[in-house]
């Protein structure tokens, strides 16, 4: 979408997230699943995510909830930690963070279904809840 900063209704801040998708972030190392063809669910709770408001410049605060069933890898939690850390300086907007978070997990591990939720603390009296789902099976 071209940047039209003085049309009504559109955000001053369009297009300056476009390079999120392909911008680069440590990589989610992972390790063989020594029960593969088993469905068990690995839910990773990180209650001290931040990252920063690309309008206001201040940091964000919320929980990052990551729910999977693995099929041949599972996550390696060091590695996820340090991806985790990258945004702490990041100017991002909170659904591009859980689409981003989703899309990195997916390319790493493949997994057989996967849920990423952002519940972030309120910010000016608003509550944001962003959460988007993977199955292999189903849309992506």
């Amino acid at each position: 979408m071209e940047h039209r900063p003085n049309q009504p209704g559109i955000s001053s801040y369009e297009g300056r997230q476009d390079h999120i998708p392909s911008m680069e972030l440590p990589e989610i190392e992972s390790f063989a699943n020594v029960y593969e063809g088993k469905d068990y669910t690995i839910d990773f709770t990180i209650p001290e995510f931040t990252a920063i408001c690309p309008k206001t410049g201040l940091p964000d605060f919320g929980i990052i909830q990551i729910v999977y069933i693995p099929t041949t890898r599972c996550l390696e939690l060091k590695s996820l930690k340090e991806y985790i850390l990258a945004y702490r300086n990041l100017g991002i907007f909170h659904e591009n963070v859980v689409n981003r978070i989703l899309e990195d997990i997916v390319k790493s591990v493949h997994p057989k279904y996967l849920k990423v939720s952002g519940d972030y603390n309120l910010r000016g009296g608003i509550k944001t809840v962003v959460t988007r789902e993977y199955s292999a099976e189903g849309s992506k």
